[in-house]
């Protein structure tokens, strides 16, 4: 090699030996260093965070049905080999998962761990129980406020489930299964989750921490020891955790929370319209650049829309200055938004974007059933209201279910089996025990298009899907 080459040669191994010794040497230290340091803000927060947590227990009076001898004829004029059922009262035991959140004792949990028990427990961490009264609960998003008088009570502080990102670390604690004090960890798989079928307003964080039954009720905690959600419910075909949780985002909980306290109730905003998903073929038809937003299909008479000006076919793209990802998403903001406020929509019509202004109305306002009420018609059946007889007769509670008593030879319902003497104890997840409630169940498929009824034939229940297009 002459001269010139072994300088090159040289040149060559010093810029070698330079990026060499730039790159940093990661050793199974340095990894264990990272783990230990990962554990240790998992064990501060759990250790923060779990006195604040507690074990809820319910106790209820029901009642239920015993034999007895009925004869060989029944008050509908078919067969059915059932005997009636006098009631007879049993206690109902529950449990689940609760969290501290202010000195003086309010519990945020679910509505379905408390419902309207008539005795509610709760054990601390530290060994204390208390007797607690429900404050209000609301079924639609599945929120409830218990309160438990003490001292010196753990809390725990709330975040900010907006700011949640997807891939975050949180953690889940509660008492799955009636082990107290059990601590998952996991990431937010996914946000704003609102086509789940739970619930009646949804906007649920989904995550992969394991939720069992028990967990319901318990918080969903970041990294900084603040809750932001309220472990609800599991996917799951096993009725184990799966890896698919899903969790109330706790600023929809503070707004129910905030109500119930204040007022004993919660009252929700009401546009007035029916809104249908944007799909890019619609979107293509009136001519907007985008498919996210809403499109209304309908105005109601007498609603606030009707009266800003709302038309069928507009979209609606953002409510105040925030985009419309979903109709989910824009009707969770619109039932937040207090009585009497007033929003901007910026709407999209013939090819303009113009700003509508809408003064919000209670959501139990009349026009809230407008609409509603040629729904039996859709579905091709008639109900009526049931006797006591005729409810012990099919061992039903009292006040539960309707009776069909007509169904159109050519309608869905027809196809789906239902007949004359068919017993419809829930429309779309609620019970229904009148023709009254059984109108108003019904009023939640004005924007799902859908019906779903929980039917009793003989001994046997199940679920049906009923289209009303």
């Amino acid at each position: 090699m002459n001269a010139k080459g072994i300088r090159r040669g040289i040149c060559l191994l010093i810029v070698a030996a330079f990026f060499t010794a730039a790159v940093p040497v990661i050793s199974a230290h340095d990894d264990l260093t990272s783990l230990r340091q990962t554990s240790k803000a998992f064990s501060s927060v759990a250790k923060k965070a779990t006195p604040a947590v507690v074990f809820i227990k319910v106790e209820k009076t029901v009642e239920a049905g015993s034999n007895v001898p009925f004869g060989n004829s029944n008050p509908f004029g078919f067969f059915n080999d059932r005997q009636p059922r006098q009631p007879r009262e049993y206690r109902q035991m529950g449990q689940g998962s609760g969290f501290i959140i202010s000195e003086d004792g309010y519990i945020l949990t679910n509505n379905h761990v408390v419902g309207d028990a008539d005795v509610i427990s709760v054990k601390l961490n530290d060994g204390r129980e208390f007797k607690a009264r429900r404050i209000g609960g609301d079924e639609k998003a599945d929120v409830a406020v218990i309160k438990i008088d003490g001292e010196n009570l753990p809390t725990l502080p709330l975040g900010d489930s907006e700011n949640l990102q997807v891939g975050e670390w949180v953690i889940a604690i509660g008492n799955p299964f009636g082990l107290s004090e059990t601590l998952t960890s996991g990431i937010v798989s996914a946000k704003g989750r609102n086509t789940v079928g739970i619930n009646d307003y949804e906007d649920f964080i989904q995550t992969d921490a394991a939720i069992n039954p028990g967990n319901s009720g318990g918080p969903l905690i970041n990294l900084d020891g603040q809750a932001v959600g309220i472990n609800s419910a599991i996917f799951s075909s096993s009725g184990g955790s799966v890896g698919i949780g899903f969790a109330i985002p706790i600023n929809m909980a503070r707004n129910i929370k905030d109500q119930l306290v204040r007022d004993g109730k919660v009252t929700r905003g009401q546009l007035g319209v029916r809104i249908g998903e944007l799909t890019k073929d619609l979107a293509d038809y009136f001519g907007a650049e985008t498919s996210k937003g809403a499109l209304v299909s309908d105005v109601l008479k007498g609603s606030p829309a009707e009266k800003a000006g709302l038309e069928s076919g507009d979209i609606i793209l953002k409510i105040d200055g925030r985009d419309v990802e979903s109709i989910g998403q824009l009707r969770n903001t619109i039932a937040m938004v207090a009585p009497g406020t007033k929003v901007d929509l910026l709407i999209y019509r013939k090819g303009k974007e113009k700003t509508v202004t809408v003064s919000i109305v209670e959501l139990s306002d009349t026009i809230a059933q407008a609409g509603v009420s040629e729904l039996p018609l859709k579905l091709g059946l008639t109900v009526e209201n049931l006797t006591e007889d005729s409810r012990r007769y099919y061992g039903l509670q009292p006040d539960e279910g309707v009776l069909v008593t007509s169904v159109d030879s050519d309608s869905r319902a027809f196809e789906a089996g239902i007949r004359p003497g068919t017993i419809i104890i829930s429309v779309n997840q609620k019970k229904v025990g009148s023709t009254k409630e059984y109108g108003e169940a019904l009023q939640a498929s004005v924007e799902t298009k859908k019906v779903l009824l929980l039917v009793k034939e003989q001994q046997y229940t199940r679920f049906v899907v009923l289209p009303l297009e």
